[in-house]
């Protein structure tokens, strides 16, 4: 399978964050012949955010990136291992995450918790910190300023894309590089899934700031996509102000300049939600589900996942059937309980196909049924009870999805 509309970024296309260096390593972690980790150095005076999974079951990366992020002092480096996620492994896997912090620091010259770590893979199976730590001397060796393309390969799973994307902006006359990286492709649905992100900036931002910014970008890309609803235990998003800009230093929330950098940010953050969409396991459509003319983003949200995460939507997306009692059924049990179904018009891309609680007047299934072969497929419920809407990213199930996950161990 292809990821629908999506191709890994052209060498060169993603540009480098002066002062950001990337290196990776063939570790070995669970697959010979394949980059699996990456370790990022930040430059002096680097600031960073990060948000990470609900999941209760949270991985020991996860404990400890939430842990080191609180100490205090500034990060230097990010360690990223792909094959092995070191979740439900107790305070064994903590202690082996912390070892591979450990390592680094002491090649760097640093804290340990001045190290991020980062895990994706396979759950409940002890980390491989031997083969972690014999390949970091080939990442450091490697570092550069233009291993970002390089970077989202290392990182991938069961992606069949690495996923990558650069903005330059101007700031105040001043030129201004966002580029971020992404993985993820199944176990997708980020409460902030196996999903990591990281987006880094030359431009230098106020540590408070920055967390704020995280949160609400979070909020409108990442947390707005499901591939399978399912919340995996080491979702990661972090933002990397490395502040080696000549932009001064960002401290107002509401001045033009942190609004045009964060719009930047966003801008790149809903490019990479979106490509985890497309590259879903298994994925052959790209589904943008729009909803409409609601009271408030909770029940508009609540309306869109509810669609996203059927089953039999989803299957039914595959087949290219307009099986549009499945999407009615799913509108309903989201939990909009004063919901006046007369009032809800529902459309597949430009056809609309269920009005005053039943079919549309002028609906013909063929109609719908092309609008659901194309691998682009819009669909849009307008509640009909106040002036608010959201957006949710998806994908179909298809065949494979199954099999990949049937056979992911394997």
């Amino acid at each position: 399978m292809m990821a629908v509309n999506l191709i890994a970024p052209a060498p060169g296309s993603l540009l480098p964050i002066t002062g950001l260096r990337l290196g990776v390593a063939e570790a070995h972690v669970r697959k010979p012949n394949r980059k699996d980790v990456l370790v990022m150095v930040l430059p002096e005076g680097a600031r960073v955010a990060g948000v990470f999974t609900q999941n209760r079951f949270c991985a020991a990366p996860v404990q400890l990136c939430r842990a080191h992020l609180q100490h205090g002092e500034p990060i230097r480096a990010l360690v990223v291992n792909t094959g092995n996620a070191n979740a439900g492994t107790g305070d064994d896997g903590v202690a082996r995450a912390r070892a591979v912090c450990t390592e680094l620091a002491a090649a760097l010259g640093c804290a340990a918790e001045q190290v991020l770590p980062f895990s994706t893979g396979v759950i409940m199976e002890p980390l491989p910190v031997e083969r972690i730590v014999a390949g970091l001397p080939s990442c450091l060796a490697g570092l550069s300023e233009t291993g970002w393309e390089t970077a989202a390969e290392a990182i991938m799973t069961t992606d069949t894309v690495a996923k990558g994307i650069s903005k330059h902006i101007e700031i105040d006359g001043q030129q201004v590089t966002v580029t971020g990286i992404a993985k993820g492709s199944g176990m997708i649905h980020p409460n902030m899934a196996t999903m990591l992100g990281y987006i880094a900036t030359d431009a230098a931002v106020a540590p408070g700031l920055l967390q704020a910014m995280l949160k609400r970008i979070a909020d409108e890309s990442f947390n707005r996509v499901t591939v399978d609803g399912d919340t995996s235990t080491n979702d990661s998003f972090v933002l990397i102000a490395a502040g080696t800009a000549t932009l001064p230093e960002i401290t107002d929330a509401s001045s033009p300049a942190c609004q045009a950098l964060e719009n930047a940010m966003r801008e790149v953050a809903i490019w990479l939600a979106q490509a985890l969409a497309r590259d879903g396991e298994g994925a052959t459509k790209f589904v943008t589900i729009a909803v409409d003319g609601g009271r408030d983003r909770a029940e508009c949200l609540r309306v869109g996942k509810a669609i996203a995460h059927s089953p039999l939507v989803k299957t039914a997306l595959f087949a290219s059937d307009p099986n549009l009692g499945r999407i009615l059924a799913a509108i309903g049990y989201a939990g909009v309980d004063d919901l006046d179904v007369s009032c809800l018009r529902l459309w597949l891309g430009n056809v609309l196909v269920a009005e005053q609680g039943g079919r549309a007047a002028g609906y013909v299934e063929a109609d719908a049924a092309a609008a659901m072969a194309e691998p682009e497929i819009m669909i849009r419920v307008d509640l009909g009870r106040g002036p608010v809407c959201d957006r949710v990213w998806t994908c179909d199930f298809s065949y494979d999805y199954v099999k990949i996950n049937a056979e992911y161990r394997s």
